[in-house]
């Protein structure tokens, strides 16, 4: 249990960072799978989409809680798929 006033606080702020961070990185796993749902079903103007979409949510990570060598490592890996998918279309 905290006694302090400034530790209160900060334990208050982590709490609300947390939470925050846990949604963000939630919004990055969704986009991601329903970009590979996309991959699967061949669409590809909605795997495009996903896809941009997972790329903008990876690179505002890349600022917060992600190293910016692991976002662009799954990106780069999201685009080989893409590629793989779609490479004769």
């Amino acid at each position: 249990m905290v006694i302090k006033k400034s530790a209160k606080k900060e334990l208050r702020k982590n709490l609300k960072r947390r939470l925050l961070n846990l949604d963000r990185k939630k919004k990055i796993k969704i986009s991601i799978k329903n970009f590979l749902k996309a991959l699967k079903e061949k669409n590809k103007e909605k795997a495009e989409e996903y896809l941009k979409l997972a790329f903008k949510n990876l690179d505002k990570a890349a600022k917060r809680f992600y190293k910016k060598n692991k976002a662009n490592r799954i990106k780069s890996r999201l685009s080989k798929k893409f590629n793989l998918v779609f490479a004769n279309q």
